[in-house]
């Protein structure tokens, strides 16, 4: 190879340097290139919004209706009736985050995307924020359309709200918040476990199965762990009116959110210590 060859290796050859918006953007490609991840949020917005319009019309006052698992309100108001739909949403957002986190794991991509980063830590904070603010705005654009959809089959009734009522904004704005906290606790079980199965069983236990094991406890023990569970501190964030063996929402969410950091501190240390 001549001088002249040397010379133009250097031009051809340019190397671009690791940044965390370039990972970001490249989390971002990746997701909206899966098949499984448009099928996925289709399903969640479906499920958000056709089990919150059928609650709206089907409701009658005279049937007792707790509401989802982990729901303080039950039906004792428009909201939580338009987030019916919220506790199936939850599941196929947090599927979708284990998916997009395991899913590498099972098919041996991983490799490829810690060698492009080495730093690693980038990596999981990108997933993070691409499923999580996806899942925001997917869940608070679902749960207005559940609302207004299910307003019209509670006219007349005492429950029945409007969007300029005190909180009902507020509260439907924080199921998408939920939910958004939901993908990123996905993606880091994903990152955890390293299995699709395993990190989706363990979602299913958390959110549906440990409330219900809880009942188990002596009562003194049940009162006072109950609300602080991840799907029990979760509902309340997204709750109308508040109960006395409930958080409020700035409680539930504060809790809810330590999970999901406590779940995240977890994975970035398994990232950064164990090969992939």
């Amino acid at each position: 190879m001549t001088a002249t060859d040397l010379s133009v290796v250097p031009a051809r050859t340019r190397v671009h340097k690791v940044t965390g918006r370039r990972v970001l953007r490249s989390e971002w490609a990746k997701f909206w290139s899966l098949r499984s991840s448009w099928i996925t949020l289709g399903v969640a917005l479906v499920l958000l919004i056709l089990f919150g319009a059928i609650a709206g019309y089907t409701y009658s006052p005279g049937v007792v209706d707790d509401g989802p698992p982990g729901q303080p309100s039950g039906a004792g108001d428009a909201v939580s009736l338009a987030l019916t739909g919220v506790t199936f949403a939850s599941l196929a957002v947090g599927v979708l985050g284990v998916l997009l986190s395991a899913g590498e794991y099972s098919t041996g991509m991983i490799r490829s995307t810690l060698t492009a980063v080495p730093r690693r830590l980038p990596v999981l904070w990108a997933k993070g924020a691409v499923i999580g603010v996806i899942a925001l705005v997917l869940g608070t654009v679902g749960a207005l359309t559940a609302f207004q959809l299910g307003v019209p089959g509670l006219d007349g009734e005492k429950i029945s709200l409007s969007l300029g009522d005190d909180g009902v904004l507020r509260a439907l704005a924080d199921a998408g918040v939920y939910l958004g906290l939901v993908a990123v606790a996905g993606v880091t079980l994903g990152v955890l476990l390293r299995s699709s199965a395993g990190a989706i069983a363990a979602l299913v236990g958390i959110l549906l199965i440990l409330p219900g094991l809880a009942t188990l406890l002596p009562d003194s023990w049940y009162d006072t762990i109950t609300p602080y569970l991840p799907s029990n501190a979760g509902s309340a964030i997204y709750a109308l009116t508040g109960s006395a063996d409930a958080l409020s929402p700035g409680q539930g969410l504060a809790v809810f959110a330590g999970w999901v950091a406590l779940a995240l501190a977890g994975a970035a240390h398994r990232l950064v210590r164990r090969d992939a």
